[in-house]
């Protein structure tokens, strides 16, 4: 008989597994075929954007001293779910190479669907392993950014981003007025550029030519390339195209998040390439409760920038007194950065508030952006 004290611990992790829902709801998809397809984007922006305002609001937050085996059935479903994913991922794309049912449009609908899970939980799932000490979670996460063929993302993530975000030096941290039609092509290059330039700067303080075997990216081509070679042997060139496409929609809606997060959000320049150092109010947060069970509290993102390594269910509520606030969840605010007129008249006013709010000394931003230097690397 199972304690009843672990019974009531599986209970409060409970609401972040759902969405090892969509898992069979995917397959649910692919065996119906035609728009039944689009079942998996629809549950994911428009049902939890829905549920979120039934739900509401968690400001509550959880006890830091709350030790490691207490989080055991939270670090479970992302410890899980790569498995799920990989035979997911690829007993689709064997479904649908071997079946009739399913046209072309269906099929590229179907892997837009799969694209929507293994980016906004495969990545998301993979950002929190890859902030944790342990070494099996580090591959998990691997392994997972290798299934959407964005394995630099971990470098430049934790490298990069943690210690330049809100400064010119940060690919993903979108400008003021940026819409996301041209911070997306921006981002595509600039960030695996700045990801192989963070690892070769790296090797070159011990000595060693970016050639070395200890540099990630070797690790990361290898994975992708096992990622690639086991689409086509599956699914044969079609199974290969619809691993791309699906790889493809991942990383467009990871950049979305990333859009969204510290939109229009700049951190002071101290001169001579020097930056304040990172504050909660240098990240966009959302306290809407079903959208943060679905992304494991991702939009506590002010408590990750302060505490990386903080595992999600620890994760801190910050309010407007702190940090900004999203009017709404990040499902609704990612499908509002794809209109960039409305996404403006919803965000512009806001970043101005926060300009004033916490930087009332700077009355020209557009000369103070021009005169701002990047920060050394």
């Amino acid at each position: 008989m199972i304690p009843s004290a672990q019974v009531a611990k599986f209970q409060n992790a409970l609401p972040f597994w759902m969405s090892l829902l969509l898992i069979p709801l995917i397959w649910i998809a692919a065996s119906l075929g035609s728009w039944w397809v689009l079942l998996v984007p629809a549950a994911t922006w428009y049902l939890f954007s829905a549920l979120d305002q039934v739900t509401g609001l968690n400001l509550e937050n959880a006890d830091l001293d709350t030790s490691e085996e207490d989080l055991f059935w939270y670090r479970a479903v992302t410890m899980i779910w790569p498995f799920l994913q990989f035979f997911t991922l690829f007993g689709l794309i064997w479904y649908a190479t071997h079946t009739d049912h399913l046209s072309v449009a269906a099929k590229i609908g179907l892997f837009f669907g799969v694209g929507v899970v293994t980016g906004t939980i495969g990545i998301n799932y993979s950002h929190e392993l890859m902030h944790q000490k342990d070494k099996r979670e580090r591959w998990l996460a691997d392994i997972l950014l290798s299934m959407v063929l964005y394995s630099h993302f971990r470098t430049e993530h934790l490298h990069g981003h943690h210690i330049y975000v809100g400064t010119p030096r940060d690919p993903v941290t979108a400008r003021y007025n940026e819409g996301f039609h041209r911070y997306f092509p921006r981002v595509l290059w600039q960030v695996p550029a700045s990801a192989f330039a963070l690892e070769k700067q790296k090797l070159a303080r011990k000595g060693l030519p970016w050639t070395d075997l200890s540099n990630p990216f070797f690790r990361y081509w290898a994975l992708q390339g096992v990622m690639l070679v086991l689409a086509l042997v599956v699914g044969g060139w079609v199974g290969l195209l619809l691993f791309l496409w699906q790889a493809y929609i991942a990383i467009w809606q990871l950049e979305l998040v990333n859009y969204v997060e510290h939109y229009g959000l700049t951190r002071k320049h101290l001169g001579e390439g020097k930056y304040e150092h990172v504050m909660p109010h240098h990240s966009w947060n959302a306290a809407h409760k079903a959208s943060n069970w679905l992304l494991i509290n991702l939009q506590r993102h002010s408590d990750h920038h302060y505490k990386p390594d903080r595992r999600f269910p620890l994760l801190q509520n910050y309010t407007d007194a702190d940090a900004p606030q999203l009017p709404y969840g990040y499902p609704i605010m990612t499908m509002a950065a794809m209109v960039p007129p409305i996404w403006k008249r919803v965000m512009n006013p806001r970043v101005r508030k926060w300009r004033g709010m916490y930087y009332p000394e700077i009355t020209d931003w557009h000369a103070y952006n021009k005169a701002k230097t990047p920060m050394p690397r």
